[in-house]
């Protein structure tokens, strides 16, 4: 007769498959959350006049090199990833962050959450050219799929549908260029936490982040950081933004350890269900219908492309594989 270990360890065996999809899928709704959060407090923040892209940053990076960075000195490990490879990463994630955060002063924070679904087709065509994943004819039809219905977004804030935001088009042009540098960035940590050190990218990231940071402020922001008139409202924008985007990168290394960059963009697609339930009970806006149709058009995509997924994790070719 078997023991209750054995039987239990068994039934561990068959469901794990499940267990872990649930479980990547439940950090994905946790990131997606969190990267609401982060959309709300960039354009509370350019509701309430600030323009400093580049300082709501600063103090992401900042929280996680002093605490990340903390524990790499206490582990005192040398760095398994050449640092000037950090350098090229802490400098794309910044440019990602500052350019669509600077899209909130020109277009609607439902805008700007779904044009961050140009992230997608941006991983595929990244991880396909350095990672050596290999996507299906299906999973290429359902991204064009998804692009298609991003298209809408342009229409409706070209006018046709009336989008909102002083210059709807340059901000929605500001974010599809930023996700090209989000897209760099995560498959960037792809590879990284998947063959290295967790802790170490998360770390390193924070501190050549903060360094390219200081640099960029000092020459793109001083300006507008001392025109700043502070008040109770811009500084709990500026810790609710800090915050969320801190637990934002803690839990984003899982998530592409766990499944792959692009799973991660896929996850993170119902942050725009998000965009418009604070646009609406917020705001008190009303949002077009091409919104609604174009959401309508990425999910059918999304669930082609999840319908012929393969394994995210293949090996990468050439000289990656000599890290």
């Amino acid at each position: 007769m078997e023991n209750s270990s054995t039987t239990s360890n068994r039934w561990w065996r068959k469901h794990e498959p499940l267990l872990r999809m649930l479980f990547v899928l439940f950090l994905g709704q946790v990131v997606s959350f969190l990267m609401a959060i982060i959309s709300f407090s960039s354009s509370f923040l350019a509701d309430l006049g600030v323009d400093a892209p580049l300082t709501q940053s600063f103090f992401t990076y900042l929280s996680l090199a002093l605490v990340y960075g903390s524990i790499m000195l206490y582990r005192r490990k040398k760095l398994l990833v050449p640092w000037y490879y950090y350098v090229g990463l802490g400098f794309v994630d910044v440019q990602g962050n500052y350019l669509v955060n600077k899209a909130y002063q020109y277009s609607s924070i439902t805008s700007v959450t779904l044009l961050d679904c140009w992230t997608i087709p941006w991983v595929i065509i990244l991880t396909c050219i350095f990672l050596g994943t290999r996507y299906s004819l299906w999973q290429y039809f359902g991204a064009a799929i998804c692009i298609l219905g991003l298209g809408l977004v342009f229409l409706s804030d070209a006018g046709v549908g009336g989008g909102d935001g002083s210059r709807p088009i340059l901000g929605d042009v500001l974010v599809v260029a930023g996700t090209l540098f989000y897209a760099v960035s995560n498959v960037g940590e792809e590879f990284c936490v998947k063959r290295k050190d967790l802790v170490e990218v998360i770390s390193m990231l924070g501190v050549f982040g903060l360094l390219v940071s200081i640099c960029e402020i000092a020459v793109l922001e001083r300006k507008n950081l001392e025109s700043i008139e502070w008040s109770t409202d811009i500084i709990l924008g500026f810790a609710g933004y800090a915050l969320s985007s801190f637990l934002f990168y803690a839990v984003v290394p899982f998530v592409l350890k766990m499944s792959g960059a692009t799973l991660f963009n896929l996850s993170i697609l119902t942050s725009d269900m998000w965009a418009v339930a604070v646009r609406i009970f917020f705001y008190h806006q009303q949002v077009d219908w091409l919104y609604y149709l174009s959401f309508a058009i990425v999910v059918a995509g999304l669930i082609l492309y999840s319908k012929t997924e393969n394994d995210p994790g293949n090996q990468p070719r050439g000289s990656w594989q000599q890290w």
